[in-house]
Order: C-alpha cells, then sequence, then structure tokens
C-alpha cells in the first residue's frame, strides 16, 4: 500500500514538472518568435525604404548647376540598384510593348527621380556601357556654345568634357547651335527625357578614345562640317582640330557605347559612325530619316583592327526619306534584330571586307522601284569572293517583293560572335519600334 503511494506521488511530481517545463518553453519560444517578427519586419521597412532614404540623403546635393526645383535633378539611388538582371526580364515593371530597354524604366511614373535606372536597361554589345551613372547630375542651362576652348559653366560642353562621371540633363527646351565638334569625355551620360533638346545647324557629336558613353533622348539634325580651330577635350587639354565631316555621332576608336533612343536626320555625312576600332556598340530606339549615308560601321577595306568590331543594332525605325547605308558594314559582327525598315533608295543593308551579319527579326518594306527591292548589297565586290561571307537572314518578314541573299556556310562561331540578344517575332516589330526616337516624356507621369 505504502509502496503504491509513493508511486502515485513520484508519477505526479513528474507529470507537473513537465507540465512546468513545456510552459515555460512554450513562453520562450513565442517571446523568441514575437523578437523575430519584429526584427524581420524592422529589416524588411529598412529594405523597402532603403532607396527613399538614398533619395532624401542625396538631394542635399549641391553644386554650383543645381536647379531651383529639386524634381529636376533625380535623386541618385543608383547604389541600391547596381545588380540589373531581374529588371532586364520583360515582365519587371513592363507596359506589355516587349521592348526590354523600354519595359525595364519607362513604366515607373517616378522614372525622374531615378534616373540613373537607364544605365542598368542596356542591351546588346553595348550593355555594359554605364555612362555617367557613378557620378553626380550636371544640369545643362544654358544652350551657349561661344568659346569652344574655354566653355561657360552651365553649357553642354563644359559638361561632356570634364573628367569625372557625370550624368547630364537639361534645365528647360534648348537648340544648341555647337560652333565646333562637341568632344566627348569618357563615362558621360547625355540624358534629354522630360525637355525638346535639339543638337542643331552646326557641329555635332564626337566620342574619339575614350569609353563608357550613353546618348539618351536627344534630336540631332542638320549637322555641318566645321573644324580647323582649336577645341577643347578635356580640362586640362584642348589642340587643333582639322575639318570633322559633319556627322550626327562619330565614334572613333572607342567602346562601350550606347545611343538609344534619339531622332536623327540630315546631317551633312552620316547620322551615325563608328570607326578604327571602335566596339561594343548598341544603337537602339532610335527613328532615323531624310538621309542618305545612315551609318557606317568599319573605317576602310583594308583597316583590319576593325575586326573587333561588334554591334548591336536594335528596335530602330528606319523611316522615310533614307536611301542607304542601315547599315554598311566592315570586316566585323554586325546583330541587325528587331528593326522596321520602311524605306530605302538603293538598299538597306551592305558591306565588304568580310563582315559577318546577322538579320532576325526585321520587317523589311521594300520600294516600289523594281530594281531596289535587295535589301543586301555587297559593295564594290565580285560574286567570288563575297559568296564566302557570313551573311545570314532568319525570321526576317519580306514585304513589298523585298529580298534578302544570303551567304557563306553558315559558321557557327562566326553568327556567335554576331549574336547579342534573343530574336523576338517580326510580327511584333511594329509594337517593338512604334516609340522609336526621342520620347516627349514630362515628370510625374509613364513615360
Amino acid at each position: 500500500m505504502v509502496v503504491s503511494y509513493q508511486l502515485r506521488y513520484s508519477v505526479c511530481t513528474l507529470l507537473i514538472l513537465w507540465l512546468f517545463v513545456t510552459a515555460n518553453a512554450s513562453t520562450e519560444k513565442h517571446e523568441l518568435d514575437s523578437r523575430f517578427l519584429k526584427n524581420e519586419q524592422l529589416q524588411s521597412s529598412n529594405n523597402s525604404s532603403m532607396p527613399e532614404r538614398i533619395e532624401f540623403d542625396d538631394e542635399e546635393w549641391t553644386h554650383e548647376h543645381a536647379v531651383d526645383n529639386p524634381d529636376e535633378i533625380a535623386a541618385t539611388v543608383d547604389m541600391a540598384i547596381r545588380n540589373s538582371t531581374e529588371r532586364r526580364k520583360l515582365g519587371y515593371f513592363s507596359c506589355g510593348t516587349g521592348n526590354p530597354i523600354d519595359d525595364c524604366w519607362r513604366c515607373d511614373s517616378r522614372w525622374y527621380l531615378r534616373r540613373k535606372r537607364l544605365a542598368d536597361c542596356a542591351i546588346g554589345f553595348g550593355r555594359n556601357a554605364i555612362g555617367g551613372r557613378d557620378g553626380r547630375y550636371y544640369v545643362v542651362s544654358d544652350p551657349g556654345d561661344d568659346d569652344a576652348v574655354n566653355p561657360k559653366p552651365g553649357t553642354l560642353r563644359h559638361a561632356v568634357i570634364q573628367d569625372r562621371p557625370l550624368w547630364i540633363v537639361f534645365k528647360r527646351d534648348m537648340v544648341i547651335t555647337l560652333k565646333q565638334e562637341l568632344i566627348m569625355n569618357s563615362f558621360k551620360t547625355i540624358d534629354g527625357r522630360g525637355v525638346n533638346v535639339h543638337i542643331a545647324n552646326g557641329a555635332c557629336i564626337t566620342i574619339q578614345f575614350i569609353t563608357n558613353v550613353i546618348i539618351h533622348g536627344i534630336n540631332i539634325h542638320d549637322c555641318k562640317p566645321t573644324g580647323n580651330a582649336m577645341v577643347r577635350s578635356s580640362p586640362s587639354h584642348y589642340g587643333w582640330r582639322t575639318m570633322a565631316d559633319g556627322d550626327a555621332i562619330s565614334i572613333f576608336g572607342s567602346s562601350h557605347i550606347w545611343i538609344d533612343h534619339n531622332s536623327l536626320s540630315n546631317c551633312a555625312d552620316g547620322l551615325i559612325d563608328a570607326i578604327m576600332g571602335s566596339t561594343a556598340i548598341t544603337v537602339s530606339n532610335n527613328y532615323f530619316t531624310h538621309h542618305n549615308e545612315v551609318m557606317l560601321l568599319g573605317h576602310s577595306d583594308s583597316y583590319t583592327r576593325d575586326k573587333v568590331m561588334q554591334v548591336t543594332i536594335a528596335y530602330n525605325h528606319f523611316g522615310e526619306g533614307l536611301i542607304q547605308r542601315m547599315p554598311r558594314c566592315r570586316h566585323g559582327y554586325f546583330h541587325v534584330v528587331n528593326n522596321d525598315y520602311t524605306h530605302w533608295v538603293m538598299y538597306a543593308i551592305g558591306g565588304s571586307a568580310n563582315p559577318t551579319i546577322n538579320s532576325q527579326g526585321n520587317r523589311y518594306l521594300a520600294p516600289e522601284n523594281t530594281f531596289a527591292k535587295e535589301v543586301t548589297k555587297r559593295v564594290d565586290t565580285s560574286t567570288a569572293v563575297w559568296r564566302g561571307w557570313n551573311w545570314r537572314s532568319e525570321g526576317d518578314m519580306l514585304l513589298n517583293g523585298a529580298y534578302f541573299t544570303p551567304s557563306g556556310a553558315g559558321s557557327g562561331a562566326s553568327y556567335a560572335r554576331a549574336s547579342s540578344l534573343g530574336a523576338k517575332s517580326s510580327s511584333s516589330v511594329g509594337t517593338l519600334t512604334s516609340n522609336a526616337g526621342a520620347l516627349r516624356c514630362r515628370r510625374g507621369r509613364l513615360c
């Protein structure tokens, strides 16, 4: 009887002790979970507000070209958005156009507060061009160009020659008539979004022996030959310039260049020329009109250093009044993808010196002239020679009798070097290129 009572007493004691320990552990776990949840919520709150805090901190910037309205100088958030991989994928801020550059930034109504995100939206061979992403903003407030040797602060020329990275924006609409070539320095972005900026009726842009340049949202037209004058190229150097050809944009021995959403027309020579070993270039979303020799890629047939050249031509509209060279290529590797060709007089794509041309998903509308239906032209080369060049048409839409003359054995390695992004169906070209050219963006609205 005594043994039974002691046993029952021991069991009851153990049971009470077990219940106490369990309850205490549950309380401690609940407290730990609560603390963890609070910490997690706090961390999430801090992370989600990080861009805003960076914006407010950076709005305290001051420099000699700041504007009165702080909205006109976008708050930098580039430190928070360096990893752009996901944003480049269709569906992130997507407006549904399928244009991966535009879908990357245009659907953000606060684009003007996050201008530098544009630098993470590049595609193609020029996708690593960061321009002035890592620098401050420079506001162009003066359209003048009175002195090419000692440019006035606040002018575009003063901005582009600086030795430090700069993201260059404009205080208001303006027409800039350059007295001499605008010789740019490395790590610069010219960003015309939100205003109507024209570089016209004088000299235009020279990108020479530099790297990392973005030109976006500018109207460039009626460029004229200039030169035989002293021109400054950096704060510490100026020199004598011989006569320039009158190109809208001349790229000479430079790399990591992105030319996007500009409207170009009617210049004395080319609209975009890239020569002398230039490479890693993307020309996208531009609207080309009223010009003869549109785009030259390669210096000469004998200049073999251009074999390193890789250029992407994507989502552009080649429109009314164009005659030839869209582009005209030499030596290198050229990806012509998802462009809309609605006008040419002689031909659309030409070349010499054995370039590799990869034409994918373009829409070619031939002119009415029976003798100008061919998209392609081999310049001053016999059939026996060009028959071995790698030129191909893949998924292109050929309208009104247009035809593309392919050639080559289709070397996989060669076309791999001439491939820079996935082509979309040619049936979507109208949508992809519908907003080509300089955009009319306004602050506080989707662009």
